[in-house]
């Protein structure tokens, strides 16, 4: 079925947002409509109340531009409310446990959690001895609600999701991982452009080429970003990765600029989940050119994010549909 066709359900069979290989076709679609239609309704200044009196955990063991803001305004424009917990004023993981600090939160109100942090152990231990949903803001294996706003971003642009084709560059990191999956479930032709010693991990790579994905890893440029509609890239260094001239050395041919640029459809868009380092994975004139749609990425955070907020959170789910 094409995303176009789908027709809403207004509910997931998901408990918990922590990896989208928990999450079917139908269910990503589920999100991504209905992230389009409160985006819409946000620009026209319709509001919803679909989370008043729910309140979200917000967990951060990394610190956080876009995912700070958008889940506190995603949680606001719902009509609900949020409470910043850094790592670093509770007791998470270090004077208690992850699992008791679940079932703590659990009992105090509260209606769902985000974490930022480390360890996937972390996110997945949160969900399986608390009460409450519990959602994945990122962590080193895994970045899926980046992953729901780009594929949002995509069908923006390109009015169609199956069939179109996406080129990462660079390090395949947590963000190549979710991309893969969300390709691999989606129909999207998905390439991992990245040096030896440097390709995604190699069971997220197989989990994806036995869904029957049309998926290639190489490192070979002129292959992998032949005939592509997308190319994406991200940081080279990771929060709180050292810094290695090896690292760094390996991964500069892949930086995406001009000359690479031009190996895509003329049509290419670009992208990157931001922060960007301008001159060392992308080129300025690839990130501000006309071909960069990184802050309608970027925004997309946000109503993404909401949609995940009101399937996992709301009661009446219903009523947006009315």
């Amino acid at each position: 079925m094409k995303f176009e066709n789908y027709v809403p359900k207004g509910k997931l069979n998901n408990k918990h947002l922590l990896t989208l290989k928990d999450y079917s076709k139908e269910e990503i679609y589920e999100i991504l409509h209905l992230a389009l239609k409160l985006k819409k309704e946000y620009k026209q200044g319709i509001k919803h109340e679909i989370l008043k009196g729910k309140i979200l955990a917000m967990i951060f063991a990394k610190s956080s531009t876009r995912t700070r803001v958008s889940f506190f305004m995603g949680m606001k424009q719902l009509g609900g409310d949020s409470l910043f917990l850094s790592t670093n004023d509770i007791q998470l993981g270090r004077s208690e446990t992850i699992e008791d600090t679940a079932k703590v939160i659990s009992r105090m109100g509260l209606s769902g959690i985000m974490i930022r942090t480390f360890l996937q152990s972390d996110a997945e231990a949160l969900a399986k001895h608390g009460s409450i949903p519990v959602i994945n803001g990122l962590t080193d294996d895994y970045h899926p609600c980046q992953a729901l706003a780009d594929i949002l971003t995509l069908y923006e642009h390109k009015r169609k999701i199956s069939g179109v084709k996406i080129a990462y560059l660079g390090d395949g990191n947590n963000v190549a991982h979710s991309l893969m999956i969300i390709s691999a479930k989606l129909g999207i032709k998905f390439a991992a452009v990245c040096p030896k010693g440097y390709r995604p991990n190699p069971e997220i790579t197989k989990y994806c080429l036995d869904l029957g994905g049309d998926i290639t890893v190489t490192d070979n440029i002129p292959e992998g970003v032949k005939d592509s509609d997308v190319l994406y890239t991200d940081v080279f260094f990771s929060m709180g990765q050292q810094k290695t001239k090896e690292k760094e050395m390996a991964l500069m041919p892949y930086q995406l600029n001009m000359d690479i640029y031009r190996m895509a459809k003329p049509d290419a868009i670009t992208m990157h989940c931001l922060p960007a380092h301008r001159g060392e994975e992308v080129t300025e004139d690839i990130l501000d050119g006309e071909m960069s749609v990184v802050f309608d990425e970027a925004e997309n955070r946000l109503h993404a994010q909401k949609a995940v907020l009101a399937l996992l959170m709301g009661d009446n789910i219903q009523q947006l549909y009315q």
